[in-house]
């Protein structure tokens, strides 16, 4: 049966990334329409605290669990706690990613194997492991969160856009693969976001979002839900940034190095 925001009441949905910025936003616009949660984060004070804030305000139950996702047994972790607690998930969020501004030849390999783990390996096993339960209830929902620089290759956001780009591919190749079995997967590549991944000072962010160049979490959380409850295969926010892609794409190499030289070796020297 396809969901709904009316249809969520008493549903289940696991959010990984859920202790801040919008994986915390998916939970309260989740939680707002009635869902029960697991909130996956590896920030096991600030998880535990947001959900006990989120099972009073709505009145739903929202359960933490501390997960280094970056850990080889990470999806095992979270289906075997599932299992402890008998609870079938009717919607998988995929949020939890890192970001950095460097030049690869400055990134150490402990921050390369991060990269790798938390957006290629831990969104392919969660993916491939919740998408074969729901697959065999002909039910569900995962939405996996990628981002507007997976069509971005600007220097100094090599590994973000590159792992990002993954992951769209990945899900909406899985979204294909799932159409039979009555699962939904939806990759969200979300433009700017207010919210401190990239360390935009508050004074600039409010402007930016008085301007309407960038959303608010909160605003992107609740409209990415209801277009993966509508079954929608990607969801871009914004006009602005749906038009943005074409222009990305035909950057011409001189302006890609004037933001090497300006942005990328400016913030290298300052370091």
């Amino acid at each position: 049966m396809a969901l709904s925001t009316e249809t969520l009441r008493g549903r289940l949905a696991v959010v990984t990334g859920a202790g801040r910025g919008i994986g915390l936003c998916f939970c309260h616009a989740l939680a707002e329409r009635g869902c029960n949660l697991v909130m996956i984060s590896n920030q096991r004070d600030e998880i535990a605290d947001n959900a006990a804030l989120i099972s009073e305000k709505y009145g739903v139950q929202a359960r933490p669990f501390y997960c280094d996702l970056t850990s080889a047994d990470a999806s095992g972790s979270i289906l075997s706690f599932m299992d402890s607690l008998g609870l079938e998930t009717d919607i998988l969020i995929n949020n939890a990613g890192v970001f950095s501004f460097a030049p690869l030849m400055e990134t150490s390999e402990a921050r390369i194997n991060c990269f790798v783990d938390l957006h290629v390996r831990a969104v392919t096993c969660l993916t491939r492991d919740f998408g074969r339960r729901m697959a065999e209830r002909k039910h569900g929902y995962i939405l996996n969160m990628s981002s507007m620089s997976c069509w971005m290759p600007m220097p100094g956001i090599a590994l973000y856009a590159a792992t990002k780009s993954y992951i769209r591919v990945l899900t909406r190749a899985f979204h294909y693969e799932m159409r039979d079995s009555g699962v939904k997967v939806m990759a969200a590549c979300p433009g700017g976001i207010a919210t401190d991944l990239f360390g935009l000072p508050p004074r600039l962010m409010k402007l930016a979002v008085k301007l309407g160049v960038i959303q608010t979490p909160e605003k992107f959380a609740g409209k990415a839900i209801d277009k993966l409850l509508k079954g929608r295969m990607q969801y871009i926010n914004g006009w602005l940034n749906r038009i943005s892609i074409f222009f990305v794409a035909i950057t011409p190499t001189p302006l890609r190095m004037m933001i090497k030289h300006r942005m990328l070796d400016k913030n290298i020297k300052r370091i």
